[in-house]
């Protein structure tokens, strides 16, 4: 059996060693070849390649010549790679959110025999099977689900909190930060609730994580689309959620009001950062900071303003690109300044908390915990996100999941088997059930 991976990024590494380890051959396509050939390790059923998306020919001929396709390339490029995979009747598994194009693909798919397998990572991924676990035991006793928050964050670990933001990228800062310029919608008691993306940091939930201490959530996308894809037709609060260390909300929120992460090109040639943020505040550049703090309504030392001065947005120094987006300049003093140090530790934490009716119409909550470090030779991040997929790989080229068409993980016949082998890799949630009402989020 013979998998094409597409892309070597962040989360590479525990897919390909999986894969590998597995004994089935692996070709790892990458624009950057050092990428690739660092994570195939000279093993000899791993081969390395470069390759750029827009060579349509060579990734025509690589997705023919392959049984399974892995795409770990930008979402944007997921349509052009499934499209191959059914015109040459190829599966094809990916950890993006399935767009509307992709849907669309559902039945070309059916009719070319394969399975386009996406949202097969953390979140989303682990975050569907570990629901549906629940939601289906509690259906097949003939409890009803009343109300159901999923929280997930992929964070630094405690000890690595040490900048004002208390974060540190162990994946992409862009695709994080534009995240944050999505709305959001959810249901609470019943009610939709709609936020425009200037509300989305405003008023987060404190909850408090056992081993890791009150944390921030803010609201993720639309968690409206989970009420039917669930089968939670009588769920009063459905909520689906992000962790964020406490300030990170305040914060971001005070860096999307002043436009700092908007999408229009500007010059920022021979312009200080001080010169950019006073052009973007319409102020002289004297004092700048004290007019941030002004136009926020905030403290001078309030958290947003501290960690806007310590990303070096008041400088006098000049920025590393002549012209993008505000977006581009933000992101660009992330990469520099928030990344995660090589062996340093990240974690991802993962909360469902439930409140059921049962047949007999008693009540209670359930709870799932997951608390997931990195190890010494992978991020929790990588692990997370790369082992559901790779798992996910070995099960269709072991014809254990079977299903046809654009699917996500969320039927027991294929979160079952990845959930049991997760679980001898380390990664598994812990169930409480039978709690009091009170516990209720």
């Amino acid at each position: 059996m013979k998998v094409l991976l597409l892309g070597a990024g962040m989360v590479a590494k525990p897919l390909a060693d999986y894969i590998l380890d597995n004994q089935i051959e692996l070709t790892i396509a990458s624009r950057t070849l050092t990428k690739a050939e660092k994570l195939i390790r000279n093993r000899v059923n791993g081969k390395a390649l470069q390759l750029t998306i827009d060579d349509r020919n060579q990734l025509d001929e690589l997705i023919a010549t392959h049984d399974l396709t892995v795409s770990l390339l930008p979402y944007a490029h997921h349509v052009t790679v499934a499209k191959l995979c059914i015109k040459h009747k190829k599966n094809m598994v990916t950890t993006s959110y399935v767009s509307n194009e992709m849907k669309a693909l559902d039945a070309e798919a059916k009719e070319a025999g394969i399975i386009i397998l996406n949202e097969i990572g953390v979140d989303p991924g682990f975050d569907h099977m570990t629901a549906m676990r629940i939601i289906d035991k509690v259906q097949d006793k003939g409890g009803t689900i009343k109300e159901f928050y999923s929280l997930c964050g992929a964070l630094a670990a405690p000890e690595e909190t040490n900048n004002p933001f208390k974060y540190k990228f162990s994946w992409s800062p862009r695709g994080v930060i534009m995240a944050g310029n999505n709305g959001a919608k959810y249901l609470k008691d019943g009610e939709i609730v709609e936020l425009p993306t200037e509300k989305l940091f405003k008023n987060p939930l404190k909850i408090d994580f056992p081993e890791v201490g009150e944390m921030d959530v803010y609201p993720n996308r639309d968690s409206l689309a989970y009420i039917n894809l669930y089968g939670l037709k009588d769920v009063a609060t459905m909520y689906r959620g992000t962790f964020r260390y406490p300030d990170w909300c305040q914060i971001m929120d005070a860096i999307k009001t002043l436009g700092l992460v908007t999408y229009d090109k500007q010059s920022f040639a021979g312009k200080t950062y001080k010169k950019i943020m006073a052009r973007q505040l319409e102020v002289y550049p004297a004092n700048i900071k004290e007019k941030a703090a002004e136009r926020l309504r905030l403290p001078i030392d309030s958290p947003a303003i501290l960690a806007m001065e310590w990303l070096g947005l008041f400088s006098g120094y000049m920025p590393s690109i002549d012209e993008g987006s505000n977006f581009d300049l933000i992101t660009d003093l992330m990469l520099k300044k928030m990344m995660l140090p090589e062996g340093a530790r990240d974690m991802v934490i993962m909360l469902h908390s439930f409140l059921i009716e049962n047949a007999d119409g008693s009540t209670e909550v359930v709870k799932s915990r997951l608390l997931d470090f990195a190890t010494k030779e992978d991020t929790s991040i990588a692990r997370t996100v790369g082992l559901p997929a790779a798992i996910g790989v070995k099960m269709i080229l072991d014809k254990k999941i079977t299903k046809k068409g654009v699917h996500i993980p969320i039927s027991k016949s294929i979160y079952e088997p990845i959930l049991t082998e997760l679980e001898k890799l380390g990664i598994a949630m812990t169930e409480e059930w039978r709690l009091d009402t009170s516990e209720k989020l």
